[in-house]
């Protein structure tokens, strides 16, 4: 299958797509000292959530979708080194409104969770 959305996505800050499906998304993140928030190498939430987002967004897969809001749960810490994949799975869609369930594991561990509600718009948002 082929990607259509955030096709200008940084890979190195946001994750490489490693599956696609209708209606599911892969992501694997590795993090980097650039993505540190501090010494001990503590990887900034921004940076776990912007990879989940990527994710979302590359499930629904259609050129012109946005995040309209979403609900997650950090639990447990990513540090520097890590290898995070990300699970993203639409569990809900109505029209051109979805809901995606997000997960992240590290090490077998699930590090993150989350719901993202997308919509895809008729043009892109900023024409």
């Amino acid at each position: 299958m082929r990607q259509n959305t955030h096709l200008k996505i940084n890979g190195s800050l946001c994750g490489e797509v490693t599956i696609l499906k209708d209606g599911y998304a892969k992501i694997m993140l590795n993090t980097t000292a650039d993505m540190a928030a501090d010494a001990h190498g503590l990887i900034h939430g921004g940076f776990i959530f912007g990879a989940a987002d990527y994710a979302a967004m590359v499930a629904v897969n259609k050129p012109n979708v946005v995040l309209a809001g979403s609900s997650c749960k950090f639990l447990a810490p990513s540090k520097t080194g890590d290898i995070v994949e990300f699970e993203a799975t639409i569990v809900k869609s109505d029209g051109s409104r979805h809901l995606v369930e997000v997960k992240g594991v590290c090490r077998g561990k699930t590090v993150f969770s989350g719901e993202f509600k997308t919509v895809v718009t008729k043009e892109h948002v900023l024409d």
